[in-house]
């Protein structure tokens, strides 16, 4: 019910009003607020709370990267290609521990008097990049109830962090064997901590695990980020922070 736009008839009289004010922001072609319920933008209710928890748990993210001996004996090449492929997973589940929980609202719609008033000057100073559309959100809240209601205790959490980080499947490692055997040792402390007729249990968890994957790191950047650090380059930011 999503993939279509249903506003196009809901907003007539607005399009007619958009085409004759904008007449003056020619150099730019125009684009009418979308009123569909799962196309809206949004952002953080409360950015700056929301924001400051977000970069603790990146702050900690990076942190049990540093500490594994595991992972500092790797190649540097192979410790920015894993760092690159699964600090979002990982920030997640850091969420999830945390029990960070957020809260969205619609975008505000930006003034068609400042538009008008502000064109022709410069477009520096405005925030480039783009906001997250409800959908996305609500399907990054569905992923971390899934992971909320499975309780994990503080050992699952950190074998699933090493099962998570050490992905043999990223392309271009240079000691794929040896980082394959450090996921197999992760998963295997993780399935030793479930009790032997709980074994439906580990399952549970790979599978919803699974999951993370599908976030884009595109989201958790706009949604959590960008509001801190405007247009700068995360996985930068983040490198710098893995070897400072």
């Amino acid at each position: 019910g999503c993939e279509r736009c249903q506003c196009r008839g809901e907003d007539k009289q607005t399009a007619i009003l958009y085409t004759l004010l904008s007449q003056n922001l020619a150099r730019r072609p125009a684009h009418r607020r979308c009123l569909c319920h799962r196309r809206r933008t949004v952002c953080l209710r409360s950015p700056h709370l929301t924001c400051q928890a977000a970069s603790n748990v990146l702050g900690k993210t990076i942190s049990f990267m540093k500490n594994l001996p595991s992972f500092r004996l790797l190649p540097r090449e192979d410790q920015l290609l894993l760092l690159e492929s699964c600090w979002v997973p990982l920030f997640l589940l850091g969420l999830v521990q945390e029990m960070v929980t957020f809260e969205v609202m619609e975008t505000p719609a930006p003034s068609m008097l400042k538009k008008i008033l502000l064109d022709g000057q410069s477009q520096q100073q405005e925030p480039e990049w783009t906001q997250p559309t409800l959908a996305a959100v609500q399907r990054l809240q569905c992923c971390l109830n899934s992971f909320w209601s499975l309780d994990l205790s503080p050992k699952e959490y950190a074998y699933l962090k090493g099962a998570i980080l050490f992905n043999p499947d990223i392309s271009g490692l240079r000691a794929s064997l040896y980082i394959e055997s450090l996921q197999q040792e992760a998963q295997r402390a993780l399935q030793e901590v479930l009790q032997p007729e709980d074994q439906g249990r580990f399952a549970r968890i790979l599978l919803i695990t699974s999951t993370l994957k599908s976030i884009p790191p595109a989201l958790i950047t706009d949604l959590f980020f960008r509001p801190v650090i405007g247009n700068a380059d995360i996985v930068k930011l983040i490198t710098e922070m893995l070897y400072e």
